[in-house]
């Protein structure tokens, strides 16, 4: 049965490391044992999704202010393929959220790639979080199989706790005509391997655009199912 649980003691905390650096194809742990024996002694959030007895997906998030409170900022969240559109990615957010909600917090953030076009409607849409700043090379020069070779931008998005969950996509389509349509990728992480150029090209007007839209007080009000993030009006 699958089920998702916070994770103590070095063999569970060995265990999610391993899983993540088979998610992201890198030899070296995305984060050092003893930092993660830290986080979990100190407060932070270390989970695991499991099929059965076996681990198929881990999450960690540190503790956060955003907005002046006290927030969950999850760092990393990452599933197996085998463990793919089975539903556990949406039961991690929603451990996360009772987990945050029992100890106070008021909202979770996170980042992640806006040309990754399954991560955008998930986060966006399905979830209902709200993309608040575009954050151009983030972490720099990242070298595992997932990112290599492009640069690191990332979309900064807050699930407010006081919200609920949508109980249907938020893609855009019930809010005002939108002034503007950004289209991504059908699959920039394949893409990236198979035509970086064309990868460049894609980064530098999604980001141009998302900027300029965001300096200018546009809000992203949606993502649609075919990949298109919805610029609403000035707020």
């Amino acid at each position: 049965m699958s089920h998702v649980r916070t994770l103590v003691g070095t063999d569970d905390l060995e265990a999610a490391n391993e899983v993540l650096q088979r998610v992201w194809g890198t030899e070296r742990p995305l984060a050092p044992l003893e930092f993660l024996v830290a986080m979990s002694h100190t407060g932070g959030y270390v989970a695991g999704a499991f099929d059965g007895d076996e681990m198929v997906g881990a999450s960690l998030g540190l503790l956060a202010v955003h907005r002046g409170r006290p927030a969950l900022h999850s760092h990393v969240t990452g599933l197996l393929p085998v463990a793919r559109g089975t539903g556990l990615g949406r039961a991690i957010k929603l451990h996360q959220r009772t987990w945050a909600l029992e100890r106070g917090l008021g909202f979770i953030t996170w980042t992640f790639d806006p040309l990754v076009r399954r991560n955008a409607w998930f986060n966006l849409a399905v979830l209902g979080a709200r993309a608040e700043a575009y954050l151009p090379s983030f972490y720099g020069s990242m070298t595992d199989a997932i990112n290599a070779g492009d640069e690191s931008d990332r979309l900064y998005v807050c699930w407010d706790l006081a919200d609920e969950v949508p109980s249907t996509p938020r893609d855009g389509s019930a809010g005002p005509d939108p002034v503007e349509l950004v289209p991504t990728p059908e699959d920039a992480v394949d893409l990236r391997r198979s035509d970086p150029a064309a990868v460049a090209t894609w980064r530098r007007s999604t980001r141009r655009a998302l900027v300029g839209a965001l300096d200018a007080g546009h809000s992203i009000v949606g993502f649609t199912r075919d990949g298109n993030y919805v610029i609403g009006s000035a707020r």
